[in-house]
């Protein structure tokens, strides 16, 4: 006697495998969703929002398996049923989360080390969670149905996922601060996006820059610029730009120039990308310190964040590299990305000199966090990374506390530059993009460039310079992160084909 003798609807079967899915293999998921909340209506409503997401996205890609793949798509399921078993094995056992870099381990892994693993539970896993219900993959048989009730089911589903990622737009901020984890605990596509990433980081990573033609000449003058590239900036809330609430109090005495900027895209990987380029591509042409290491110039990237291409410099330093250097200063903040910049500037010989500091002070949800309380000039501040629970007068101020320290660290460069003999100087503060703050109930940054609101587009660009042959133009308007790469060229006095004198800052020719 055959176990399943009467045939069922795709969408039934489909329904089926979704829920087992989710209830047999995020146990440890929805253990952790639940101890990163605060409690409340909104926790209960955001964990059935994620068990409706997770059921919804497992039935439709089941669905379409399935109805597409016939025996092939059922080959799938199954091995995405067994798959998960013995992720949910080393998950339980291990208490591991599922990373591009767990999973570059699991690649590189010799049969040797392998066998280490080999326990009742990593055959028993596979077999009883997903070898079992595979049973009932390739047995059930299945009405598909037509191709019209196809696409109904399809619109159906489709609709069901928009309107609960959606709904939920106010709890970015706690979905990005737990991203990590939750999406380590996410089976099967914890394994399936972070096997992607490591194959795709493994391919970026063969890839080679495409070089730009050479520097032909440099002039004689002895010169330092620094790049701060700031993190989720949005120009609105600086003073210097017209904001009421006085975020500029140190670079307002400074003589810096205020430019309208707008951001290539809204994540960083991208506008650091963006902003280290001569211009837009899609292929990686010769980034800014990668060409002036190049063409003689000493460089140095001092950084606190992330996602930058490949610098090739060996004066490479983040916040525990400098900690070990300066183990009294505190490692959290951004300002032990500026100890011992002046020693070094003063220590190098080199006629030009580039440095970039990369930070992460203005990053959220967190704001209060980033930086020391001598700088919470606003209060009452959001000491919660649930955003939307907080009152908007807490959040703003928060998040602006965040811009008066980056103020303050800017300030602090101009005055390490301005007081080294015998160089002209140049400061140039440059946001990746900018941050929603709850405007039309979005937080923080991401969203698509195609819909992104101004709030994540519209950055900062201030610049200071001690060169008095050098004037910041009149006639630019909003200018983009491009004009990085030739002002910089600029400043520093290098004659290369590569500079485009229609993206540079600067109105008059340089001094030599």
């Amino acid at each position: 006697m055959k176990p399943f003798p009467k045939k069922v609807s795709l969408p039934v079967y489909a329904l089926a495998i979704a829920v087992y899915t989710v209830a047999a293999f995020h146990i440890p998921f929805f253990k952790h969703a639940l101890s990163c909340m605060e409690g409340g209506w909104n926790s209960v409503l955001l964990t059935l929002s994620a068990a409706l997401l997770l059921v919804a996205l497992d039935f439709l890609v089941c669905y379409y398996l399935v109805a597409l793949g016939r025996f092939v798509g059922k080959c799938v399921v199954s091995f995405f049923l067994v798959g998960n078993g013995l992720a949910l094995y080393f998950i339980n056992d291990y208490h591991i989360v599922i990373t591009d870099a767990m999973m570059a381990a699991t690649f590189n892994t010799q049969y040797s080390e392998a066998a280490g693993f080999f326990s009742p539970g990593f055959f028993l896993y596979p077999l009883l969670l997903g070898g079992l219900p595979s049973i009932y993959v390739f047995a059930r048989k299945i009405e598909y149905g037509s191709w019209k009730r196809f696409l109904a089911v399809s619109g159906i589903s489709l609709a069901v996922l928009v309107g609960v990622v959606f709904g939920n737009m106010k709890n970015w901020p706690w979905i990005d601060r737990n991203s990590t984890e939750l999406g380590g605990l996410t089976l099967p596509w914890s394994y399936i996006a972070n096997s992607i990433r490591y194959k795709s980081a493994e391919k970026s990573r063969n890839v080679q820059e495409i070089l730009l033609d050479d520097v032909e000449a440099m002039s004689a003058s002895s010169k330092v610029c620094v790049l701060i590239i700031g993190e989720s900036a949005r120009r609105d809330h600086f003073s210097l730009y017209g904001y009421d609430k006085l975020t500029n109090p140190y670079t307002a005495a400074d003589s810096v120039v205020a430019l309208p900027a707008r951001a290539a895209a809204t994540n960083t990987l991208d506008a650091v990308k963006a902003l280290l380029q001569p211009f837009p591509s899609s292929q990686l042409y010769e980034i800014l310190p990668n060409y002036l290491l190049r063409a003689g110039v000493d460089v140095t990237w001092r950084t606190g964040n992330w996602g930058e291409p490949p610098v090739k410099t060996q004066k490479y330093y983040t916040k525990d590299a400098l900690h070990q250097r300066f183990p009294d200063v505190p490692v959290h903040y951004d300002g032990i990305l500026l100890e011992g910049l002046r020693a070094d500037l003063e220590a190098t010989t080199a006629r030009k000199v580039f440095v970039v500091i990369h930070t992460y002070t203005n990053h959220g949800p967190s704001y209060n966090t980033n930086y020391p309380p001598q700088f919470e000039h606003f209060t009452p501040v959001c000491n919660t990374v649930e955003m939307s629970q907080t009152s908007p007068e807490e959040l703003l101020n928060a998040y602006d506390n965040s811009i008066v320290y980056a103020d303050y660290l800017t300030h602090s460069v101009i005055e390490t530059v301005r007081s080294l003999p015998g160089r002209r100087g140049c400061v140039i503060y440059v946001s990746d993009h900018g941050e929603s703050l709850g405007e039309g109930g979005l937080y923080m940054h991401g969203v698509p460039m195609a819909i992104a609101p101004r709030e994540q587009i519209e950055i900062p660009f201030v610049v200071w310079t001690s060169d008095k042959h050098l004037k910041v133009r009149k006639d630019l308007g909003e200018v983009s992160q491009y004009h990085v790469y030739h002002s910089v060229l600029r400043f520093l006095g290098l004659d290369t084909p590569v500079y485009n004198p229609d993206l540079d800052i600067f109105e008059t020719p340089a001094a030599p």
